[in-house]
């Protein structure tokens, strides 16, 4: 069984629980491990903070998701100017910001940027195998053979 799932949401911090709720659930649906979708939750969670802190002048941003083929791939878009440079480490620990893009590059298998030139907009691309709870009696058969 595959989900996929857009939302177009406000760039407001009020939208970023109901992402949460929906990819989660999509997820428990198919008998995913917590482990795995506490990861993805919080990548999706920086994701779209990220989104509505620096999404540019326009007053949404877009979140998609597909789940199937053991993976989960969720996209976040927005109207942002991108962003210099993935950080290497950590800022030190009195800096309030800067740790977001690291935390999403250690809970996912793959994280892509993608900005459109001339256009303005930033797309955050995050990827994970899905792992399977293992007290799950049934799982789906598209999903199983992972």
């Amino acid at each position: 069984m595959d989900i996929e799932f857009s939302l177009a949401l406000p760039r407001d911090a009020i939208g970023i629980p109901m992402v949460r709720r929906v990819l989660g659930d999509a997820m428990r649906s198919l008998n995913v491990s917590e482990t795995c979708i506490a990861d993805m939750l919080l990548a999706v969670s920086e994701a779209c903070s990220n989104a509505v802190r620096h999404g540019g002048p326009a007053n949404r941003y877009e979140v998609t998701a597909a789940i199937g083929s053991g993976r989960c791939d969720v996209r976040v878009a927005d109207n942002g100017d991108g962003m210099p440079s993935m950080p290497l480490r950590f800022p030190p620990p009195d800096t309030e910001n800067g740790r977001g893009l690291l935390i999403m590059r250690s809970v996912v298998d793959e994280i892509h940027f993608g900005i459109t030139p001339g256009r303005g907009g930033t797309t955050v691309h995050l990827s994970k195998q899905l792992d399977w709870d293992d007290d799950a009696r049934a799982r789906p058969r598209a999903l199983a053979a992972v």
